[in-house]
């Protein structure tokens, strides 16, 4: 059951917080120096962890509830993780550290995005399980 869609799109959230997060930079700072993932521990944490729990979700294809919950959870982790990013954009006094975002900062609003579209696969899937269930 590994070819299903959701089993795409959190292939490809996974791909975006583990393994896209090295080549592309948070932000620069003051002297345009670029901040990787590496740098910052608690976000490299967070996307790794998203990045497990993604790969994890894909192998629960036969317990959906489970797959499901776990995909709400892994969404609260990049809203979290997001949260942090805006908080640590703003809360810089004089754009001191962070001079200028990159495009490391909108990578968990792009897993969101496959996250909610494999949850609605996943809650697709349970709907026609449980139609299929009332004509026996």
């Amino acid at each position: 059951m590994l070819q299903r869609i959701q089993s795409v799109y959190l292939l490809i959230a996974a791909l975006l917080s583990g393994v896209l997060i090295f080549f592309v930079s948070l932000w620069s700072n003051e002297a345009g120096e670029p901040t990787y993932v590496e740098d910052v521990m608690l976000a490299l944490g967070m996307f790794l962890g998203s990045a497990i729990l993604s790969f994890i979700t894909i192998f629960l294809f036969n317990n959906r509830k489970l797959q499901f919950i776990l995909g709400r959870i892994n969404i609260i982790l990049n809203f979290f993780l997001l949260g942090v990013f805006v908080y640590w954009s703003l809360t810089v006094p004089g754009e001191m550290e962070i001079s200028e975002k990159g495009i490391g900062m909108f990578i968990p609003i792009l897993s969101i995005v496959f996250l909610v579209l494999a949850n609605k696969a996943i809650q697709k899937d349970e709907d026609l399980v449980k139609s299929v269930d009332r004509l026996r």
